[in-house]
């Protein structure tokens, strides 16, 4: 067999590169290649640094649905759970019952997809009235990544905690959800109270705060959004999972 540098054998000609690297944004002839655009964008939006946004790109619908409905979605999501469970793996407890991981849980611990592709994939304005009848179903199953991350920290000793915006009258769907979609057990279940102004970010700051100063050492912080996981104190170590539909500051 022919070793790697011997390749291609001696007297043939070599095949051009399949992608010129200089033209990302172009296919043959110089004509865009469907996707690439939209693609940056999502890579903008992930690394956050694309900020503020309302919506998708209407031209982007596409891009964003096939990417949520294909395989690469789950296969993303799959890379941070697997690196949160063998980071969590590694960890030396004191087995005192105060370590704790953080789940949101939109786009996190549940999955709204279902909602989400009746409605552009982010395309349409967010509408408070019919997404909260979606939450009142109690019916979004799980993202299946981040349930088996759930099931790896239980045995470990590291007790759930989720951390989330939804509003505190959605206490029981939301118990009844997370159950229904294989959340058995938690430590606490901190929903946003009446009457709680200011950014999502400052709100889940806050109550990171309060459970250090119950004593809990947060050891993993798992979420969809920026504003999940940014915020001292945000844990001791963050894993953020891929989400082009929508922005929470």
């Amino acid at each position: 067999m022919a070793s790697l540098g011997a390749w291609p054998p001696e007297g043939t000609a070599r095949e051009p590169p399949a992608i010129h690297l200089l033209k990302p944004l172009f296919g043959s002839g110089g004509l865009p290649v469907d996707g690439a655009t939209c693609a940056s964008w999502r890579f903008g939006v992930e690394t956050n640094n694309v900020r503020g946004w309302r919506t998708v790109p209407r031209s982007c619908e596409g891009y964003v649905g096939h990417y949520m409905l294909g395989d690469r979605y789950r296969r993303d999501s799959a890379v941070v759970a697997t690196e949160a469970a063998a980071y969590a793996e590694g960890l030396q407890l004191p087995g005192d019952g105060m370590d704790v991981w953080i789940f949101d849980i939109d786009e996190t611990a549940l999955s709204n997809l279902p909602y989400y592709a009746h409605h552009g994939f982010g395309v349409e304005p967010y509408n408070a009235t019919s997404f909260n009848e979606w939450v009142d179903k109690g019916i979004a199953p799980a993202l299946p990544e981040s349930l088996k991350l759930y099931h790896k920290l239980l045995p470990l000793g590291i007790k759930i905690v989720f951390l989330t915006g939804r509003s505190e009258e959605r206490r029981k769907v939301t118990v009844t959800n997370l159950k229904r979609a294989g959340y058995r057990t938690w430590e606490k279940l901190l929903l946003k109270g009446e009457g709680v102004k200011g950014t999502a970010m400052a709100f889940k700051t806050g109550e990171r705060e309060k459970l250090e100063e119950q004593g809990y050492r947060i050891v993993g912080n798992l979420g969809d959004q920026w504003s999940d996981i940014l915020g001292k104190p945000e844990g001791a170590r963050t894993f953020k999972l891929p989400d082009p539909m929508y922005y929470i500051s």
